[in-house]
């Protein structure tokens, strides 16, 4: 702090005497305001990466270096200290107020990158990546929206019919510097970059959904027609840039349509009119049997049948 104080001293005394005259006063409130911007409110303003996500989704902030043996990385939220990276030692919320806050719901992997899972409003805020062994500081701007439940499930939640079609919507501004990627099964199905995409045919696409997939260039939304039952499950988008990524979660349950209901009914009525008209023959077969016998008390005995 006296460290602060004192550097702080020297660049006041600095905006007032420039080249050793004294500036007019207009000049010097000027150019103490910029000090007082850098000192005070710091570089963040400026250089952060502004992250915006909705409730619920899956954000990744890149550490954007290489570490090494000598490198310490620690994550703040804020002022709180949330991750400390040392060598092969990776401790995340190491205080009860973190553990409160966050439940579980951080990872740091090998290169350093913070992903907070299943995000809340709470999550709102300014993250900063230190690197003290290069002095370098990567600053995050993370803003988390509110959604209704009920728009969260309009959204994310699609109940469609055999042989519809149904459109997961990404739900954001597409960007042309973002790179797009969907998902079915952890498998990658489609990608979006800039004004390109590219639906996958290949091995690496899953045939069930080959011929039946539809992007749109302009939002990046992803469309299926024709939809089965085993297209039903979890589908996901990862929205990428050089910064960050976010993982955007969407379920498909698909139920049988109208027509097959109507199918199966028919299907059972029918089999019900052969299994009354199988016992009809084989009772009618019976009785004949019995008349051609001509036994002495033929009506008594066809009475038993």
């Amino acid at each position: 702090m006296a460290h602060f104080g004192s550097d702080l001293l020297i660049s006041v005394k600095s905006a007032f005497f420039f080249n050793g005259k004294v500036m007019n006063i207009f000049t010097f409130f000027l150019t103490l305001g910029g000090v007082c911007l850098y000192f005070v409110c710091g570089a963040s303003a400026v250089d952060a990466d502004r992250v915006s996500v909705m409730e619920g989704d899956t954000v990744t902030l890149y550490s954007d270096v290489e570490l090494n043996q000598t490198d310490r990385m620690i994550w703040l939220f804020g002022v709180n200290r949330i991750a400390v990276i040392n060598k092969d030692q990776r401790k995340i919320c190491e205080d009860d107020k973190c553990k409160e806050r966050f439940k579980d719901r951080l990872k740091v992997n090998q290169t350093g990158s913070l992903t907070i899972m299943n995000t809340r409003t709470t999550d709102s805020g300014e993250y900063t990546l230190k690197i003290t062994s290069r002095n370098i500081d990567n600053i995050f701007s993370v803003t988390v929206h509110d959604v209704s439940a009920a728009e969260r499930d309009e959204m994310k939640r699609k109940s469609v019919k055999e042989g519809e079609s149904v459109t997961l919507d990404p739900g954001v501004v597409k960007n042309p510097n973002y790179l797009m990627r969907w998902y079915f099964n952890d498998i990658c199905i489609a990608v979006v970059n800039g004004n390109q995409s590219k639906i996958y045919t290949d091995d690496q696409c899953d045939e069930r959904l080959r011929d039946r997939l539809k992007l749109n260039n302009q939002t990046g939304s992803l469309n299926i027609t024709n939809i089965t039952n085993t297209d039903s499950g979890d589908y996901k988008l990862k929205i990428s840039s050089s910064r960050f990524s976010i993982m955007r979660s969407f379920t498909v349950t698909v139920s049988d349509s109208g027509s097959s209901s109507a199918a199966a009914v028919v299907a059972v009525l029918l089999l019900l009119l052969l299994l009354v008209a199988a016992v009809i023959y084989y009772k009618r077969q019976a009785i004949m049997k019995c008349i051609r016998r001509k036994r002495s008390d033929p009506v008594r005995l066809c009475l038993q049948l």
